[in-house]
């Protein structure tokens, strides 16, 4: 069992943060997920008629985050919160990246509704997940670079478990050693807003169709939230 906490000092300075944790257990990611494929191919398919188009800057879902990032100290603009650099490179490519079928869930869903995503091999993480301010003192190692460590800057906003940081900029980017791939088979899925007043019934869509195109290829699969008011959950 993993638990996922929101730090009492982030919880303040956010207090209209909701985040939904899906987790799945029993992944196969190694067979066909044409649910997924379905609706990456709908989605590219919206943007190409022009029925459809992604989140920017001034859509009050990706502002939300550009003003959380000025917070902490991180320039949006050039380091961009996961969902805005997602929806700009569809713009501009015209297609999603194809990763495999669990990442390629998160991130049609992601994009689809404006929200970030993210998600944590639960069996490389250590002990529980903390979103909390960096001390600038841990090391993160990127996703796709197992060479590299960075130490995040003090007062930035990380997830974070006991051996070390497992996202940057709150969700710009994940840790190498929590990927998910496709021999992954304990996953949590993270979905995450700013704005739970605005976009909460929102996020709870979005979980759902997450769930859904999970629930085929999994032995199980469960939804909990984190917020200011429930700041803690287990998985």
């Amino acid at each position: 069992m993993t638990t996922f906490r929101l730090s009492p000092a982030v919880a303040d300075a956010f207090p209209d943060t909701l985040i939904a944790l899906v987790t799945a257990t029993g992944l196969d990611g190694h067979g066909p997920w044409p649910e997924t494929a379905a609706a990456v191919a709908d989605l590219e398919r919206q943007l190409a008629d022009g029925t459809w188009q992604p989140a920017d800057e001034t859509d009050p879902r990706i502002e939300a985050w550009h003003t959380a990032y000025r917070s902490f100290g991180t320039n949006p603009r050039r380091i961009r919160p996961s969902v805005d650099a997602l929806g700009r490179r569809l713009a501009k490519k015209g297609t999603l990246p194809r990763v495999n079928p669990a990442v390629d869930a998160y991130n049609t869903v992601s994009v689809r509704h404006g929200l970030p995503a993210g998600a944590f091999d639960l069996d490389h993480v250590a002990g529980d997940v903390v979103i909390r301010y960096a001390d600038g003192s841990e090391e993160f190692t990127p996703l796709g670079e197992p060479g590299t460590v960075e130490t995040p800057r003090p007062g930035e906003v990380v997830y974070a478990d006991t051996d070390g940081v497992l996202t940057r900029h709150w969700n710009h980017r994940d840790a190498h050693r929590t990927r998910v791939t496709e021999d992954s088979a304990r996953v949590t899925f993270v979905l995450e807003t700013l704005r739970a007043c605005h976009d909460g019934h929102l996020l709870t869509t979005a979980a759902g169709e997450l769930r859904g195109l999970l629930t085929p290829h999994a032995a199980r699969t469960h939804v909990v939230h984190l917020s200011a008011q429930r700041p803690e959950a287990t998985v």
